[in-house]
């Protein structure tokens, strides 16, 4: 009971204070495909808060297992570890600034963009909501499918003139692939730079899609 009291009461300061942590709380409600819309929040199912925050429990080999709802299984051995920067200059975020990165963007959606970087066939499978899929290997100009980079323009607001390129209205973007282990959105964040894109306008979601998930937030299928 004071477990719950004492959650409770932090909530209720976090929401007070309007701090960026609280948005997985109060959640935020983005748009779909189809003018469907949905609330971005963090799921805790209830018995998972009496579970004791202590090693056993946490990681395995506890005498009383917790609640499959209160589990979450990934792969942590595939892919090549990324380090933490990609670029002194392009700030890495987590959970808390992603959420915060989506209220600017439904209230801007012509500035924001949170960009998935995958290749289509994982994006169609799950992705954050609201995420709109620019695949890595579309991002360099093909003579081959100029239609790809003509969308590419178009999502994240870049003119193109004669010679150049110009960003000054381009989008703040939030990329991001599967995890920490995903080589696909370094690969995008690196190509877009070297296009150009200002590197102020970018941000990276280093723990991906499985971080997303294993902190109990819901992906959608677009």
């Amino acid at each position: 009971m004071k477990k719950r009291l004492l959650l409770l009461w932090s909530v209720s300061v976090l929401l007070a204070k309007e701090n960026p942590v609280a948005l997985q709380y109060r959640g935020v409600s983005v748009h779909l495909e189809q003018n469907k819309t949905m609330i971005v929040e963090r799921i805790q199912a209830r018995e998972c808060l009496d579970i004791a925050i202590v090693p056993e429990n946490i990681f395995g080999k506890s005498k009383t297992e917790p609640s499959e709802k209160c589990i979450r299984t990934v792969f942590t051995t595939v892919g090549t570890v990324q380090p933490m920067q990609i670029d002194p200059a392009i700030k890495t975020v987590g959970e808390i600034e992603l959420l915060s990165f989506l209220k600017k963007k439904e209230n801007s959606p012509f500035q924001y963009i949170l960009v998935d970087s995958r290749q289509e066939i994982w994006y169609q499978k799950l992705t954050i909501p609201s995420a709109v899929n620019i695949p890595y290997n579309e991002i360099q100009y093909d003579s081959d499918f100029p239609e790809e980079h003509q969308r590419l323009l178009k999502l994240l607001n870049i003119q193109k003139t004669k010679n150049a390129y110009d960003f000054s209205k381009a989008k703040h973007i939030l990329v991001f692939c599967n995890g920490a282990w995903c080589e696909q959105s370094p690969r995008a964040i690196r190509l877009l730079v070297d296009l150009g894109y200002p590197k102020a306008k970018i941000l990276w979601y280093r723990g991906g899609l499985q971080d997303w998930l294993s902190m109990g937030f819901k992906g959608v299928q677009p």
